[in-house]
């Protein structure tokens, strides 16, 4: 006599909650008792790519062999003098030009003696090393000091940064990042708050602060692993988890993108403060008119879009420009 057992199946995602002596028992019998050892080998070697592809991220993945490169144009550097009491610094790119205009500015920035720079590192392109992260974290951070590690499987092939020039600039800091946050930006903004006392504002990072190399599988495809890891002294390694803001501010990649293509323009102080709307004053009586209720001028006043990262970060220089009088 057979007896039919019924029980509720859980889902694929169940898996996952399993802990770590759950899933050997369960391979264990599966090995041992499933009906066809040649379909369960087949699809054990297949799921454990597929899962070590979703499991580890941006750490696996397949790609084509003879697929051009990904690269994203970034923004155009970006500076300027907000409300006369912060720098504020778009680098676009974290290359050797991007750095030439970030001395000058940050020559500049003492020069008119202020007290605090924002850093903005959201929408940075990727590109391959570290050897970017170090040289913009080495105007802000102390000499001699640890700047991050760069680990490989062989932990006698670590790397590390260590920063051999005096900072340029000693003030209130604060960067900005979010999810395209990745790669150089992202060691980055984790040096800088491991050593110069950088505060993070915004979203946390893509957790992809990793080098890649490409191995080839054949038919045009290639299966792409990460194969060293920057660490920061105090945050560890920065992969897989990213990097936490110490404020969370989030904006979407639509908006912050808008408001980076018009700022080259307008300038970014105009999506940072709000404007008060025009109100009716003597003026306007006399002359019979009321600012109150012209779309025109309301317009003109407040732009729809507002950067609320950049926002945050004005708010926070603003609170420890307080707590330091």
């Amino acid at each position: 006599l057979a007896v039919a057992v019924v029980c509720r199946t859980l889902h694929a995602g169940a898996v996952d909650s399993l802990d770590d002596a759950q899933v050997q028992k369960a391979l264990e019998a599966a090995r041992a008792n499933f009906l066809s050892s040649e379909q369960l080998e087949k699809a054990s070697q297949r799921a454990l790519l597929q899962g070590l592809t979703e499991q580890l991220g941006p750490g696996i993945s397949i790609v084509e062999t003879d697929a051009a490169p990904e690269t994203a144009a970034g923004f155009p550097f970006l500076a300027e003098i907000l409300d006369g009491r912060a720098g504020y610094i778009r680098p676009g790119k974290l290359d050797s030009s991007a750095l030439s205009q970030f001395d000058t500015t940050l020559k500049n920035f003492g020069e008119k003696s202020l007290g605090a720079v924002i850093l903005d590192l959201r929408g940075i392109p990727v590109e391959p090393g570290f050897d970017s992260s170090a040289e913009f974290a080495k105007r802000f951070c102390p000499k001699g000091g640890v700047l991050f590690t760069v680990q490989k499987p062989n932990a006698k092939q670590e790397r590390i940064v260590t920063n051999d020039g005096a900072p340029a600039f000693e003030g209130v800091l604060v960067v900005l990042i979010d999810s395209d946050t990745r790669g150089q930006a992202e060691v980055l903004a984790a040096t800088l708050r491991d050593n110069a006392k950088a505060m993070l504002v915004g979203a946390p990072t893509a957790g992809a602060a990793v080098e890649f190399a490409d191995f080839p599988l054949g038919g045009g495809r290639s299966v792409r692993v990460a194969v060293s890891q920057a660490s920061t002294p105090k945050s560890g390694g920065l992969f897989p988890k990213g990097v936490s803001p110490d404020i969370v501010v989030r904006l979407d990649r639509e908006t912050r993108d808008k408001i980076f293509d018009q700022a080259g323009k307008e300038g970014v102080g105009r999506f940072a403060f709000d404007v008060d709307p025009p109100r009716l004053n003597e003026a306007a009586l006399v002359a019979n008119t009321n600012p109150e209720i012209g779309e025109d001028s309301r317009d003109k006043a407040a732009p729809t879009l507002r950067d609320t990262v950049l926002q945050r970060a004005l708010d926070l220089v603003t609170a420890i420009g307080f707590f330091k009088k």
